[in-house]
């Protein structure tokens, strides 16, 4: 076996091997800093080009992919409040804002090192448990993966502020839309109000984009500036400050690799689902958790060093069972096939070989590609500085690329438009967004995880022993801050006093109530009751899910409510007018490009928006929408792409030459 490991590594370091993993590692970059591409797309490119190629050559530039892409689409994340990814989701939360602060580098660097820690760790952990994980990943029943999953709902506590039952509100909204569709158990279909499109669900990456990225751009309009605040923050510090940050927090960089590791072993739970977890573990352990979500640098730190561990762990279900541990796992098993490769036991017996290949290429990759981020953060941080009149419709343009890459169809855009209007109302009100979206992420599988566990085990499914251990971790986890909080209290240590929040904003933001919270309750109620209504004569296991999500979305509006009344509410403004106005301009937009055209309405939207927002030049106004059609035809050239036509693509695109 070590001679096995060592000529494995002799392999990992031969020149060509390199090269073609370099080739991955560009190619992966490119792919993680456009937002919505995702590993998928990115896997997907790369397969034809596997035909005919050495295995373990192939095999480099595949996993030179798979470990950048989580990197990088923390630029994304980061300078512009756009999830690069489903994985990169979490990064938003403190990533953003300490680019609005001018720390765009400082963040960079943090994820960037994070990362490749992060990898590094999860390739030796992988390296070790690739022996012993099949009895471990065979010993969990369906009835321990629906425990897990009530273990990631618990993150809802960490992210709701100062008002849990609004965040556990957001969480049972979550819940029902992403019940919508197609019931796991039935067959029968769920409140998708006779639209097509909404009978296969509604698309995560649509989702993440209308909560996050659709209200940083109303917010980038409405303000007329750039993404960072501080115009004499210099950014040249932010290296060396986030590396001494990586250092500071060595210790929650280990704990959320192994964790991601852990994780990304189990099907169906990596992704979008680690980088919560891991995210919610350092606001649990943290002394002074009062800054995350406002540019705490650890809420950066701790969901980057847990993604690309994951990915390595997503290896072991990938090699050992052919279950692919994310969808990104998915498409590099149809590569291993490609190249001849059986993913079973003969990956630890005669092909132990290329297994080591695999799990070595990964933590080289990691390490090349995180080098190769940080090169680059200075230069790209200077993003932060571009004005609103180029980033504003760059963004639009952008957020309406990646929306349509979910499902290519116009439902893509309207829901997106319609989320995006939720995630405005919850934004102007102070409402949970990641609330809602760990409810909509978790909803199908904590609805599949509970049927089969039902169907094999019955009611003794919650009795086995793994079971009680999770359930005991989730009850730790609820108790542990209260427990942390009274010892803290007890001590009054003059850095809490220091740092925490004034009693005015504590009173405030546990008791304000405006004119969007009555309207978001109001919203909430009639949709759950709505719901009730939709599923009542459907079979039991087909309605037992979206019913339990919509009492759990209607008590929590009725403790809102009640909780409300019995403290004293206190009469807040929530201006909201002029955003609800951006998002109907939104809808506008997408109603023109359905009618000309995706490309051509891009080009007049941003020549248009250049010359009478932004005051621009002609000629700057010309060349920024070149650049834009550019972009837009390029990518249809290189991924085979089909945009949305209409009247004035039909004319304008076939005149032009190589389309």
């Amino acid at each position: 076996m070590i001679d096995t490991l060592l000529s494995s590594i002799g392999h990992v370091f031969t020149l060509t091997h390199l090269l073609f993993m370099m080739i991955g590692i560009f190619v992966g970059l490119l792919v993680g800093i456009i937002p919505g591409l995702g590993g998928i797309a990115g896997m997907a490119l790369l397969l034809p080009f596997l035909y005919g190629l050495d295995p373990g050559y192939a095999l480099g530039m595949l996993m030179g992919m798979v470990a950048v892409i989580p990197t990088g689409d923390t630029f994304a994340s980061v300078l512009m409040g756009i999830p690069g990814s489903s994985a990169s989701q979490a990064t938003v939360l403190d990533g953003f804002p300490l680019a609005k602060k001018g720390q765009a580098a400082r963040a960079l660097t943090s994820a960037f090192l994070s990362s490749l820690c992060g990898g590094v760790i999860g390739a030796i952990i992988l390296t070790g448990f690739i022996l012993v994980a099949r009895p471990l990943v065979l010993a969990f029943s369906s009835a321990e993966l629906f425990v897990l999953t009530l273990l990631g709902l618990t993150m809802v506590a960490v992210l709701s502020g100062k008002n849990l039952f609004k965040g556990t509100a957001a969480c049972g909204l979550g819940l029902l839309v992403g019940a919508i569709g197609a019931a796991p158990a039935t067959g029968e279909y769920r409140m998708n109000l006779d639209i097509d499109y909404l009978y296969d669900g509604v698309p995560l990456i649509v989702l993440g984009l209308g909560i996050f990225a659709l209200p940083e751009i109303v917010e980038l309009l409405l303000g007329r500036g750039s993404i960072a605040k501080n115009g004499n923050t210099d950014l040249g510090k932010g290296w060396s400050a986030g590396i001494k940050d990586v250092v500071k927090n060595k210790w929650l960089v280990a704990r959320c690799a192994g964790i991601g590791s852990l994780i990304g072993t189990i099907p169906g739970l990596a992704g979008s689902v680690v980088d919560w977890i891991t995210y919610g573990f350092a606001v649990k352990t943290a002394k002074d958790p009062s800054q995350f979500g406002k540019g705490d640098i650890r809420g950066v730190i701790a969901p980057e060093s847990a993604n690309n561990a994951c990915a390595c762990g997503a290896m072991v279900p990938t090699l050992l069972f052919g279950v692919p541990g994310s969808g990104t796992a998915a498409v590099f098993l149809g590569g291993l096939l490609l190249l001849g490769l059986e993913p079973g036991v003969s990956m630890i017996t005669t092909n132990l070989d290329m297994t080591y290949t695999i799990i070595w290429s990964l933590a080289l990759a990691n390490i090349l590609g995180a080098g190769l981020c940080l090169m680059l953060a200075r230069p790209v941080a200077q993003l932060t500085r571009v004005p609103f009149a180029i980033l504003a419709p760059a963004i639009t343009v952008l957020i309406l690329f990646a929306a349509y890459q979910a499902s290519r169809s116009l439902g893509d855009w309207a829901a997106l438009g319609m989320i995006g209007m939720i995630g405005v109302l919850f934004k102007s009100a102070g409402w949970s967004r990641p609330a809602f979206l760990i409810g909509f992420v978790l909803a199908p599988g904590a609805e599949n995880y509970f049927y089969q566990s039902m169907q094999f085990h019955g009611a003794e499914a919650f009795l086995r022993p793994g079971v009680l251990i999770i359930l005991g971790l989730i009850l730790l986890a609820f108790f542990l801050p209260v427990i942390r909080k009274a010892i803290m209290r007890r001590r009054q240590t003059h850095e809490v006093v220091e740092t925490a929040p004034s009693p005015e904003e504590d009173v405030l933001e546990s008791r304000g109530f405006g004119g969007v919270d009555f309207l978001l309750l109001l919203m909430m109620g009639a949709a759950a009751l709505w719901a009730l209504y939709d599923v009542k004569d459907l079979m039991p296991l087909g309605k037992a899910f979206p019913t339990l999500a919509a009492f759990i979305t209607l008590l929590s509006v009725i403790a809102v409510v009640f909780n409300g009344w019995r403290r004293g509410m206190i009469r807040v403004k929530q201006p909201a007018l002029k955003a609800v106005g951006v998002v109907l301009g939104f809808f506008v937009l997408i109603g023109v490009s359905a009618l000309l055209g995706f490309v051509s309405t891009a080009v007049l939207f941003c020549l248009g928006f250049q010359l009478t927002i932004a005051h621009k030049s002609p000629l700057f106004a010309g060349l920024f929408a070149l650049g834009v059609a550019v972009f837009l035809l390029g990518m249809q050239a290189a991924m085979n792409l089909h945009y949305p036509t209409g009247l004035l693509d039909d004319v304008v695109l076939p005149m032009i030459p190589f389309l």
